[in-house]
């Protein structure tokens, strides 16, 4: 597909939004500066060898410092929307009681400078980060941690409801309860398999008691929750398979959408012995079957899933690589996830199946009747980026197949969704790229770079890549498509946007390369 900037800005429908993501904890730093608490993350990412080269968070992109530098990025990228995460332990440093005025501050001042910039605020509330005090409570085992949430969405909402134009309550409560309570490859660092389920009610009762709070305060933006989605595919025809596919499916998919927009468990989930001493309420479904004013899905990849345990430790799929093939489960498992054949991997190895947006999308459609409008909340892939010097020495990062992957998938989803599409139904409002900048990728450190700006882990000067220029000829290009036609003669040395494909803007990259430098803003 691999669509020009023209062609895939004439793509776009109207009013559909494109942006770009980061969360607080992965792109923040500043961990123990103006009142800021512990969160679970800061004591996990100290264990030895829980962070791949036991890299630290400590810094990570130094946001906190360069905030007003990152919103001139994204102003000068052109995008509609920034989804951002507030982190908790920053605001309310316990995960109750007393606020941080300082912390309040600083996303006082981020939101401002967005809408400054003409850049909408999606702001997403719980984004994994729990603070410490909370997470030695038991975090998202303990029932209590979904009312902390609670109060902290009406804290929000009052510091900053009045502005923020979109909301997510919850951010992939399937990768929080998965890596971090079933296999502990994330904190809180927990291996409890099966007997972590309760963290998976828990959270999506903190996503009902937010939402009813960010409605109870009257805030004017519309309000959703992210789970991220994998469309599950049988290996092989056997009829093991299909059901390992189904039992897969129902794990990471249906057993946080269905009580969301169904109003209950999977029937497989409510009939299992496992899970028969745990009876969830009329007023806890309640709560969490709340309408909502749109559904995140963050998609990447899909799962190919086949019986028996295979060969390996955890199952890719499900939990994040650290940059090794983890395929497989343990043995004695009943299923495993297999690789695609002769596909294409980004450097997580995670197959580059841009096909399988349309499925997630049409799957999505045909389970949920009444399916809200949808975002596509984070896409994006990770890759090992060349960097090449030019003449005067400067870096240029020439991230070719990061722009393709954005490019097919998000055509994918506006056809998927497009009169006659597969998931015609579907009212996609708009698509936001993982991410802005190479982060702190959780378990994977520093080593998986999903950013369109590459971030030198030494000084901290943003260079943009060629995946930035191509974004930035989308926008630029959808923009002038709409604006009233006139005569315009292009400055020497423009480039006309139907001419901009990603080789071009390579090219371009290469003749504008510049680092940003500004002034750090104290605090």
């Amino acid at each position: 597909m691999n669509a020009s900037a023209k062609d895939l800005a004439a793509l776009l429908p109207s009013r559909f939004t494109l942006g770009v993501a980061t969360a607080a904890f992965q792109i923040e730093g500043a961990l123990n500066e103006d009142g800021r608490g512990p969160s679970g993350w800061d004591v996990f990412a100290a264990r030895p060898g829980a962070i791949v080269q036991d890299h630290s968070p400590a810094v990570a992109c130094d946001h906190y410092h360069r905030m007003p530098e990152d919103v001139a990025l994204m102003k000068d990228l052109g995008v509609d929307s920034y989804r951002f995460s507030l982190s908790w332990s920053r605001i309310q440093p316990g995960g109750s009681g007393p606020v941080n005025p300082a912390g309040l501050d600083f996303y006082d001042r981020l939101i401002d400078l967005l809408l400054a910039n003409g850049i909408a605020p999606m702001a997403t509330l719980y984004h994994w980060d729990t603070p410490l005090e909370l997470d030695q409570a038991g975090g998202w085992m303990n029932r209590d941690t979904a009312y902390r949430l609670g109060e902290f969405a009406a804290i929000a909402a009052a510091a900053y409801g009045d502005r923020v134009t979109r909301w997510v309550t919850v951010n992939e409560p399937a990768t929080v309860s998965t890596n971090g309570y079933m296999l502990g490859m994330h904190a809180p660092g927990e291996a409890l398999m099966l007997k972590a389920l309760p963290s998976v009610h828990h959270q999506l009762l903190g996503h009902g008691l937010s939402l009813q709070a960010l409605r109870a305060a009257n805030v004017p933006g519309d309000i959703g929750i992210t789970n991220v989605y994998s469309p599950m595919v049988p290996a092989s025809i056997n009829p093991l398979d299909k059901l390992s596919a189904g039992l897969m499916d129902m794990a990471q998919n249906r057993l946080y959408a269905d009580p969301v927009l169904l109003g209950k468990y999977p029937d497989t989930v409510r009939a299992a012995t496992f899970f028969s001493s745990f009876s969830p309420s009329s007023e806890d479904m309640a709560l969490i079957s709340q309408p909502l004013d749109f559904y995140g899905l963050n998609y990447y990849m899909p799962t190919r899933v086949a019986s028996g345990p295979g060969g390996g430790a955890v199952p890719k799929g499900m939990a994040e690589a650290m940059g090794d093939d983890l395929s497989g489960t343990a043995p004695g498992a009943p299923f495993h996830i297999a690789s695609f054949p002769d596909t294409e991997t980004t450097a997580y190895g995670w197959p580059i199946k841009p096909e399988y947006m349309g499925v997630a999308l049409a799957e999505m459609a045909e389970r949920y009747p009444d399916l809200p409008p949808v975002y596509i909340t984070e896409g994006g892939a990770s890759f090992e980026d060349l960097e090449i010097r030019d003449r005067e020495g400067r870096l240029i990062i020439p991230d070719e197949r990061r722009a393709r992957y954005l490019s097919d998938h998000i055509a994918t989803a506006i056809e998927a969704t497009s009169p006659g599409g597969p998931a015609e139904s579907v009212d996609l409002r708009g698509y936001y790229v993982w991410s802005l900048m190479d982060n702190f990728e959780w378990s994977g450190g520093y080593k998986q770079q999903f950013g369109l700006l590459h971030v030198d882990r030494k000084t901290q000067t943003r260079t943009k890549k060629a995946s930035y220029y191509w974004l930035q000829e989308v926008l630029a290009a959808r923009h002038r498509d709409a604006a009233p036609k006139a005569p315009a003669t292009p400055a020497s040395g423009d480039v006309a946007a139907g001419d901009v494909t990603v080789g071009a803007v390579t090219a371009c990259a290469a003749a504008q390369a510049s680092d940003v430098e500004r002034p750090h803003p104290v605090g």
